[in-house]
């Protein structure tokens, strides 16, 4: 009887037999392949082959392709010998069947059917066929006159890929075709960055790739933005706002953590969607239109649309794309991130980068502006016939600048500032190129010396950075026995003013060990440009469509119950679940606003740790150009202190009309300059400005000026300063303790919490975006 059992086993065994793959759901696998004519199709084979799930091809087709005297052999070596000359990964068989074999699925793009469909072999997927699929759909002219196709039911299979198991069954990582980030990434191996080596052959060689020198750029990317960088290129680093395509960064891991042993399909859709939105910033991108794009054979493309989704909300939450001036008609979020209502307080950049992303996001925001208008440190002034900027108005390399980006969204052209500069002394001299040069190289090595200083140094042994300078220049002169000429020592005070006008202050209050504490980390290169239209009119486009109230100053904060309560100094009162803080950093350290509870004495200790540096800057109009002659066409000239006291009195000039038609020059006042200016009236800096450019130009008439103005921003109300600095025994910790939440409930922004940027227009709104992203995700 036994025996008569094991006979009729293995009969059943001869007539099918279960995928090799351990857990493999498919009891009785089907071959999709049908390349060999002894095909297995759903019966008896040798051995499975396992893709997925729902994807197996049987030995027969295994050995057609595989074995060199069969017919499929050749189509396999020519597909094999692209592989191998693009790509790092493994040419096997199973890769090859997954790259070339396998049907493509799309999904109907009928709003109430949304199911997906196996296409037959011979159709290939296009983006364009993606986006306008429908159910039944029938190729070469024919008709289809059959009952409605959306009411077929869906393959089951499709339900299975929705499975979190489905995934990790996969045998290989999905690599697409035709990615929009191919022409992007064009020094990479494709399939180390989400793509298929057969896809496309590269235009670089794999030498190229190890030449340090070589450098890659975006010039194959038709009509791109040149300060659009999204992607480190091979060899390169430190540059702000780029992404590695090939590894996936720290907060991707964090949100994604099931893609870390293989982020290959994690790279290919962040990948995509970087590429897609640096090529169009000017509209939405969304799951629609990535999904188009997503061109991978097999079950996977379902598991990678659906995918898709979730990538595209956590890099709009972050503000990596859709981001902006963009104008939003529906919430970019779920509605699950936009439900509570958030108070902002400042309508400067940060504030308003906050709101902008919030209210796009679907958060209900108000904004309390103290001013009667908005841009807090941004105030562009029209009074002399061109735009100048009282407060912000230079981009400090734009290569991946949010500021580059919004100004694309609204074509405008920033003007690129020149490299040169000609000093000039008094009696309207200009100083010898080489002198310059060999002064600020001197300059560089003093700074260098004081970071070699430093590497050993705890923040209790900090100094102030002027006397530390003068200490290694003394030293360096005693040791060399090299003299300055007293032209060289006035060079030298030219390039320290420079100094003092980076960090807003007079040496001796800036931390030696930390005054350029942000430099450790990747900034923003490429060219400086000045924003000739102003600054202004990128915050009144981010302020459209807000709910901005003006002339409301906070005076109290109340965040001890459930909601938030804000009292302005009018007695109005609002409530929210979360309130933002942008206002500088002044009126922090005066208690301008009321706490209670009063804020932790971690983050009061950090906002007196930092200085609230004051620059001014003084912009005059004059009737013609008369400094063309002499500074042929350069942005700006500088202007070399008669002595160490006049040090930052309008050490540079700039021209305000790149164009050339109106006269109007700007000058920056800086370091102990400051002080001096605080005491005299309008019309007597302008007086001492009138006098150093006559003493500049004095092979020529000074013509009177036909108008000025100087800024106040030391005696500005709701500002009191102009940016933020290390004080001597601080550190640049205190940049990220002051950007630290208290409770999930009160949260700041602003230039002075934005540790890799401050002191910036950009610092600012990117700690907005910060801040939006914070209380999104909480």
């Amino acid at each position: 009887m036994s025996t008569e059992t094991e006979e009729e086993d293995e009969q059943s065994e001869k007539k099918y037999r279960k995928c090799e793959k351990a857990g493999c759901s498919a009891i009785y696998p089907v071959c999709f392949a049908s390349a060999s004519e002894r095909c297995a199709k759903n019966g008896y084979t040798s051995r499975w082959y396992h893709l997925s799930c729902g994807e197996h091809f049987c030995n027969e087709c295994f050995d057609h392709y595989y074995r060199s005297h069969k017919d499929g052999y050749e189509t396999f070596a020519s597909w094999k010998k692209v592989w191998t000359t693009n790509g790092k990964s493994e040419p096997s068989l199973k890769a090859f069947m997954a790259d070339q074999q396998l049907p493509f699925w799309v999904q109907c793009t009928k709003p109430d059917c949304r199911k997906w469909r196996q296409l037959t072999k011979e159709i290939q997927l296009t983006a364009s066929l993606a986006a306008t699929y429908r159910c039944g759909m029938k190729f070469n002219n024919i008709k289809n006159d059959g009952p409605d196709q959306c009411s077929q039911p869906e393959d089951m299979r499709v339900a299975e890929v929705t499975n979190s198991w489905w995934h990790a069954m996969l045998i290989l990582p999905p690599l697409f075709k035709d990615s929009p980030a191919s022409p992007f990434l064009v020094a990479y191996y494709p399939d180390c960055v989400g793509m298929s080596p057969s896809g496309s052959l590269s235009t670089v060689t794999k030498a190229d790739l190890y030449d340090c020198d070589k450098h890659v750029s975006y010039s194959s990317v038709p009509g791109l933005c040149p300060y659009f960088q999204p992607f480190y290129q091979p060899n390169e680093c430190g540059k702000a706002l780029c992404v590695r395509p090939d590894m996936m960064e720290l907060d991707e891991l964090y949100e994604f953590p099931e893609f870390s042993r293989d982020p290959t399909m994690y790279l290919a859709l962040r990948n995509l969607i970087l590429a897609s939105w640096n090529s169009n910033c000017t509209e939405v991108l969304t799951l629609e239109k990535c999904a188009q794009h997503i061109i991978i054979r097999g079950l996977v493309r379902v598991c990678c649309v659906q995918e898709m989704d979730r990538v595209l909300h956590f890099m709009t939450r972050k503000g990596l794309i859709n981001t902006g001036v963009l104008a939003v008609k529906q919430p970019l979020l779920p509605e699950r991130y936009g439900t509570k209502n958030v108070i902002v307080i400042g309508a400067g950049a940060s504030g308003l980068a906050a709101a902008k992303q919030l209210q796009n996001f679907g958060t209900q925001v108000v904004v309390l502006e103290a001013r009667d208008r908005i841009g807090g440190r941004v105030w562009d002034d029209m009074s002399l016939g061109v735009t100048v900027g009282r407060g912000a108005q230079i981009v400090n390399g734009c290569v991946n600048n949010p500021i580059a980006l919004m100004c694309e969204q609204m074509g405008i052209k920033m003007h690129k500032l020149g490299e040169r500069c000609d000093l000039f002394q008094k009696g309207g001299v200009t100083t010898d190129p080489a002198i310059d040069k060999r002064m600020d190289f001197h300059f560089n090595a003093i700074l260098d010396v004081v970071s070699e200083w430093r590497k050993d140094k705890s923040q209790h042994q900090d100094t102030p950075l002027g006397e530390k300078v003068q200490e290694v220049k003394k030293n360096f002169l005693q040791e060399s026995g090299i003299q300055f000429s007293e032209l060289e020592e006035k060079v030298l005070q030219f390039h320290l003013s420079n100094l003092e006008y980076a960090c807003g202050s007079t040496l001796d209050q800036v931390s030696a060990r930390s005054w350029d504490h942000n430099e450790f980390f990747a900034q923003f290169s490429g060219d400086h440009t000045l924003l000739t239209q102003g600054y202004s009119v990128l915050l009144h486009k981010l302020a459209d469509g807000l709910d901005i109230r003006t002339k409301c100053p906070v005076q109290a904060i109340d965040y001890s119950g459930d909601v938030v309560k804000v009292t302005s100094t009018n007695g109005s009162q609002w409530t929210a679940h979360k309130v933002l803080v942008t206002v500088p950093l002044t009126l922090l350290q005066k208690n301008m606003i009321h706490f209670n509870p009063p804020l932790p004495e971690r983050k009061l200790k950090a906002i007196h740790s930092l200085g609230a540096g004051i620059i001014e800057k003084i912009a005059v109009q004059f009737p013609c150009r008369f400094w063309d002659k002499k500074i042929q066409g350069a942005d700006y000239f500088g202007h070399i202190p008669p002595n160490p006291d006049k040090r930052g009195m309008f050490s540079v000039f700039y021209d305000m009309d790149p164009q050339g038609k109106q006269a109007v020059l700007m000058s920056v006042i800086s370091g102990n300059s400051v002080t001096t200016v605080q005491d005299m009236e309008d019309k007597e800096v302008l007086e001492e400005c009138m006098k150093v450019l006559q003493e500049l130009f004095k092979e020529q008439e000074v013509p009177e000026p036909l108008g000025f103005f100087v800024t106040r921003w030391s005696t500005d109300l709701w500002a009191q300063m102009s940016y933020s600095f290390v004080k001597t025994g601080g550190s640049g910790e205190a940049y990220d303790i002051l950007a630290e939440d208290v409770q999930g409930k009160l949260f700041f922004a602003g230039e002075a919490t934005n540790r890799h940027f401050p002191q910036t227009v950009t610092g600012a709104y990117l700690s907005g975006v910060r801040e939006a992203s914070k209380m999104t995700a909480m």
